[in-house]
């Protein structure tokens, strides 16, 4: 059906850096200040109280949230949801990956009442296909904690609001600050300063870049990152809509400058799952890693890794019009299932889901993620927190992801030509792979 990109998509997320990145600045430096609550988040809070309708019904809640640290912070969010609203929640969790891919015979199916997913087009992909339900109700209650933008990425094609958004996460360069230290590394800000720093670490007997991709995914966010860096947001969000044809030079230029740091990343990455890399920069085998804060941080939490010497560093600046301007800042949140059993209690549950409450409470276990509502107060942010905030906050645009910013099917297309381009990263191979990737996004956005 026809469900391709919104003629006012790239608005939509180009208004997130200013709206996400503000609304978690705002709620930093309103803990640094030690402010209360407003009275509006209060109300919205009591707005999801019991009620004769919710109070001991049961909410079945489809959850992704598979990982231990995530996991954790999830329970520990439907927890206080069931003490606010006396809701029941059961939580059926599935592996983050085989969720993802079946979301659509899940929801045409017999899904849960609630289930996780991603602000932006995913969300907008599902709800017009009618298997979501809208929740505007639940926006005139909770709508005064959250940024205009934060809202545009939560709303459906259709005007109507699908989705009460949780936190977002940058993708960054981590790195361990002990290892640095004790190599003499600095952190690189250009293009030439990170080969270098990539070939330094190679001759020290480090892997340079710790790399995986066996789920398909991972290696998305870095032909983002160096497809913003390289041809700016503008591009980006024109060639995720095919209003770029995938065999134009920048996208060539793209695949050129990953040739570039091939030899540099860890090999055999399309056999690798990313806690395994992530396991390699713990062990400081490795000196880098391209990834979110919600997979790496939260790993390191996973593992009971020295999350104090973790640190990270925005991707380098490649083309100077540009720098380091843009970046992926996912944001993911909940949604209504158009099947769900019990509307009421769901809603109650979304409601309270949307308070500064929820999220303080979701955030005192959560140590890789960022808060979304204004005035946020979270006491327990980290360094890394604390840093996400101010980094995503000085993005002139941030983008969601290619998997969320593109039809799902050129999404899977293009996992499957990226892995080919990680087997064999040579230039003719990579222009015969524009060409597939050409062809099937003709099939596709036709």
């Amino acid at each position: 059906m026809g469900t391709g990109p919104s003629p006012t998509r790239r608005n939509l997320l180009r208004g997130v850096a200013a709206g996400a990145g503000l609304a978690a600045v705002s709620g930093g430096l309103l803990t640094a200040c030690g402010s209360s609550s407003s009275d509006k988040d209060k109300d919205t809070k009591a707005s999801g109280g019991a009620t004769d309708s919710v109070a001991g019904s049961t909410v079945t809640f489809g959850s992704n949230y598979s990982d231990p640290a995530v996991k954790s912070a999830f329970a520990a969010l439907t927890t206080s949801a069931t003490a606010s609203t006396k809701a029941k929640i059961t939580i059926n969790t599935v592996d983050h990956d085989t969720f993802q891919q079946n979301i659509t015979s899940y929801l045409q199916g017999t899904p849960d009442d609630l289930f996780t997913w991603f602000a932006g087009y995913r969300m907008q992909y599902f709800a017009a296909q009618g298997l979501a339900q809208p929740i505007d109700d639940v926006w005139e209650k909770i709508g005064s904690s959250f940024s205009p933008a934060a809202k545009s990425l939560s709303t459906g094609l259709d005007g109507h609001q699908y989705l009460v958004p949780i936190y977002n996460y940058p993708w960054v360069v981590f790195y361990n600050k002990s290892q640095f230290a004790a190599k003499g590394y600095s952190v690189p800000t250009t293009w030439d300063d990170y080969v270098a720093l990539a070939k330094k670490m190679k001759a020290d007997g480090i892997t340079p870049i710790a790399f995986a991709d066996k789920d398909g995914w991972p290696a998305l966010g870095t032909f983002d990152i160096l497809n913003m860096r390289i041809n700016g947001y503008d591009y980006h969000s024109k060639l995720m809509k095919h209003q770029v044809p995938w065999t134009d030079q920048g996208v060539h230029t793209v695949f050129q400058h990953w040739a570039e740091i091939m030899p540099y990343m860890q090999s055999g990455a399309n056999g690798r799952i990313w806690q395994d890399s992530v396991k390699l920069l713990e062990d400081k085998q490795a000196g880098m890693m391209f990834q979110g804060t919600n997979q790496v941080a939260a790993q390191y939490v996973s593992d009971k890794a020295n999350l104090d010497d973790l640190d990270f560093f925005p991707f380098p600046a490649v083309n100077p019009q540009w720098g380091q301007d843009y970046m992926d800042a996912p944001t993911d949140g909940f949604m209504l299932s158009k099947k769900a059993k019990n509307t009421d209690a769901a809603k109650a549950v979304l409601e309270y889901i949307g308070t500064g409450a929820a999220e303080s409470e979701y955030l005192k276990t959560d140590q890789w993620d960022v808060g979304l509502v204004s005035g946020l107060q979270v006491p327990t942010y980290n360094a890394i927190q604390k840093k996400s905030v101010v980094e995503i906050g000085k993005c002139k645009a941030v983008a969601q992801f290619m998997d969320r910013d593109a039809d799902p099917a050129m999404a899977n297309a293009m996992i499957s030509i990226i892995q080919k381009f990680i087997d064999d990263p040579s230039t003719g191979n990579i222009a015969s792979l524009q060409k597939s990737a050409e062809a099937q996004a003709k099939a596709i956005y036709s």
